[in-house]
């Protein structure tokens, strides 16, 4: 060992080295931070701030604000004990690529929906709440009402009453559930404005004040006996009430199925 690199410490000293050789290097970290390029942090946070503004801006085009209103209305009506039993029985009706709703208006599995919903599909399935999936053949079809009959091989299953007529005075207040945009037993609620001819329909339709969307098409439409009065069909812009929805009185399905 060469001799000149010899020292004589004493143990003070040598604490003394050692910790002065621990803190170079935090020390050589902090300047390196300090003097990183500051651009890269604001370049993350540009990025960061446009991923942002992309997701709030897709919001509109998923769910306009008028759909929101009627998600938060759907939730506080849920909480009611006869939403939660009509809800029990309106299915999700799968028609090839089509998606609409129906409801069992029979304990042994008769389900009423629109007939343009299942119009030309062979394999057609309805999934209750409870009861689950549910093969179904289509064994009535009023294609000038816009209505169709599915069967399903099912007993006992939760089932809604139909009115005798449509009767309203006033703008009753009514209830309907359905399976609008990507939402399923969506309940919400609305009032009957009146009746409107159509052109090509021999019979006038029941005008709702209500928020109907694609999707809703064979939603019941429930009066406050909890009596389905209506069946939802379509929607309509109007210069006096704006859109509308629109709904085959019960009366119509009651002279075609005597």
């Amino acid at each position: 060992m060469d001799e000149d690199l010899k020292e004589n410490l004493n143990e003070e000293e040598m604490a003394e080295l050692i910790e002065e050789e621990n803190s170079f290097p935090r020390k050589e970290r902090t300047e390196k931070r300090k003097n990183r390029n500051p651009f890269s942090k604001w370049l993350i946070i540009l990025i960061a701030f446009f991923m942002f503004l992309s997701v709030i801006s897709a919001i509109p085009r998923t769910f306009s604000i008028p759909a929101i209103d009627f998600l938060i209305t759907s939730a506080k009506l849920y909480t009611d004990e006869d939403v939660r039993q009509y809800k029990e029985s309106v299915v999700v009706v799968e028609a090839g690529e089509k998606k609409g709703t129906g409801f069992s208006y029979t304990s042994d599995g008769e389900i009423l929906t629109n007939h343009h919903v299942i119009e030309g599909e062979k394999r057609i399935s309805v999934s209750f709440e409870e009861e689950g999936l549910y093969s179904a053949e289509v064994v009535e079809e009023y294609e000038k009402i816009d209505l169709a009959v599915l069967k399903v091989s099912g007993k006992n299953l939760p089932h809604l009453e139909l009115a005798d007529r449509a009767q309203f005075q006033g703008d009753p207040p009514i209830r309907f559930i359905g399976n609008p945009l990507r939402f399923i037993r969506i309940a919400n609620e609305g009032e009957i404005i009146g009746m409107k001819e159509l052109e090509g329909w021999e019979e006038k339709v029941l005008v709702l004040d209500a928020p109907v969307y694609r999707g809703n098409s064979g939603s019941p439409v429930i009066n406050e006996e909890g009596k389905v009065t209506g069946i939802v069909f379509a929607t309509l812009q109007t210069d006096d009430h704006g859109k509308v929805g629109l709904a085959v009185p019960v009366d119509h399905f009651h002279e075609v199925n005597r």
